[in-house]
Order: structure tokens, then sequence, then C-alpha cells
């Protein structure tokens, strides 16, 4: 597991604050391309602390949060593969296995396979190792602790390293762009 513990602080039985669960129960993972752990998600801002249950598990494995939304996620990616195949076929099977449904296009798959679009403003954290972060004509190396916001545009990730990179993200549901 490549984060350590969850734990969901909460009200106990008698009112009081507590942990009301612990452990991580929404993961997904392609080996030795992938892994991810939606640690919250939210259906509704401002956030409504009263609702009960484990919110991470609402929606299963999408990829955004739900409109007027929030999800909070960990994030680990490989190393890209060295064969240019092996790289695109992992990105379809991922893109597949977290329900990304916006058309990718011809360029941005010329791009890089992982480059997609979303509408949602995301907040990412590099924990640890090193990552591009791909744009239409430009990339941005992020190393440890250097942070990134995507205001709904093409983007993706190419870790050009020998060792997983690990971020946590923020995604909140906006207003696409026109």
């Amino acid at each position: 597991m490549p984060i350590g513990q969850r734990y969901v602080m909460g009200l106990n039985e008698n009112g009081k604050s507590s942990v009301v669960m612990t452990g991580l129960s929404n993961v997904q993972e392609k080996e030795d391309a992938f892994w991810r752990a939606t640690l919250w998600k939210t259906k509704e801002m401002p956030v409504d602390n009263a609702i009960p249950g484990d919110r991470s598990l609402d929606g299963g494995a999408l990829r955004a949060p739900f409109p007027n939304g929030m999800l909070v996620r960990a994030l680990e990616i490989w190393p890209d593969p060295d064969n240019p195949e092996t790289l695109r076929k992992q990105a379809a099977e991922v893109n597949k296995m977290v329900g990304h449904n916006t058309e990718i296009t011809e360029a941005e798959r010329q791009r890089h396979p992982s480059m997609h679009h979303t509408d949602t403003l995301d907040v990412g954290i590099v924990l640890r190792g090193e990552i591009y972060c791909l744009l239409d004509e430009e990339e941005v190396l992020l190393k440890p602790f250097d942070m990134v916001v995507v205001q709904g545009v093409s983007h993706g990730w190419s870790n050009r390293g020998t060792e997983p990179c690990l971020l946590f993200g923020f995604l909140l549901d906006a207003h696409p762009r026109t």
C-alpha cells in the first residue's frame, strides 16, 4: 500500500468526537502502472458532515467528483514503460477501469497516451517521486511538495523516472470551459 492508514473522524454513539472508521475501502490498481485510493467524496458543497457511512465508496471508481461535489484521492503512477505500445495499452486499460468517458482526441493521444480533459478543478501535490504534468504545448516537472492546479484543461502525466510517483489530489466539480 503506497500510503499510510486512513482515519475518518466523526461522532460516536454518545455524540463525542472519535475515530469512526479506518482503512482504505475504495482502491483501484493496474499492476506496474497505477494505484489509487479514493479517500472521501461528496455530492454536495458545502459538505454535509451529518451524512453517515463511508462516502469514499459513493460512485465506485469514477474519475471525477459528482456534480456540485468534491473528491479526495491518493494516486500512484509508475514509470512509463519503454515500449510506446505498452504505454498506450496501459493508458487505455486505466481509462476504462476508472470510467473516463470524455473522448480523447488524436492530438492528445499523440502527445501522450495519458492525456485527457476534465471539467473539474484539480489540485495535486507530489508527495514522493517525480512526474511531468503534460499540457498541450508544454510540460512541468513536479517534485516532492510541488503543487499543480489544473483548471479544466487537457493534461496528462508522464513518469520518466525509475520510481513510482505518489500524488495527493483534491478534485472539485467546476463549470466547464466554453
